[in-house]
């Protein structure tokens, strides 16, 4: 009797396993319901990148498009190509709405098409796309404290 209690127990278990594992399987198949992939990352956070509110400044080629907005004021202190990827991380001594406002501008002037934007209290990112559709991205500000703001830009083939 013993014997038969724990083969039962044994079988819910592994019907328990096989339910869940369904479950997560049909959890990954649905997908993001038309939104592009720059707008599920900055849903999700993964378009966020790291926070840099500190460090030396990098010296060489960035590694950005050679008409990629030019900011005032931005010290660069990483910059790594991951694939078709290209990440660059620096921090500004300004605050994230300024920091914001210029580089809606910068795009604009660039003539850069801006797919979408999004600015809260403490963050922001700004999707992009270059005038020759080349190359694609996006901008994510943090806000270190009032007076510093975190950039993290990624950039890919469009």
């Amino acid at each position: 009797m013993r014997l038969e209690g724990l083969c039962i127990v044994a079988r819910l278990v592994r019907h328990l396993v096989l339910l869940l594992s369904l479950v997560a399987a049909l959890g990954a198949g649905c997908g993001g319901g038309g939104e592009n992939e720059a707008e599920r990352e900055a849903e999700d956070g993964s378009g966020r990148g790291t926070v840099t509110c500190e460090g030396s400044p990098m010296s060489g080629d960035l590694g950005l498009p050679a008409d990629f907005p030019q900011i005032e004021g931005i010290t660069y202190v990483a910059s790594e190509q991951s694939g078709p990827t290209r990440a660059v991380d620096g921090y500004a001594e300004k605050g994230l709405e300024e920091l914001f406002d210029e580089y809606q501008s910068g795009f604009e002037d660039a003539q850069y098409e801006i797919l979408f934007d999004e600015r809260e209290e403490d963050d922001a990112e700004i999707s992009y796309r270059a005038a020759s559709d080349d190359t694609e991205g996006i901008v994510a500000l943090r806000s270190c404290d009032e007076d510093k703001t975190s950039v993290h830009i990624t950039n890919r083939p469009g």
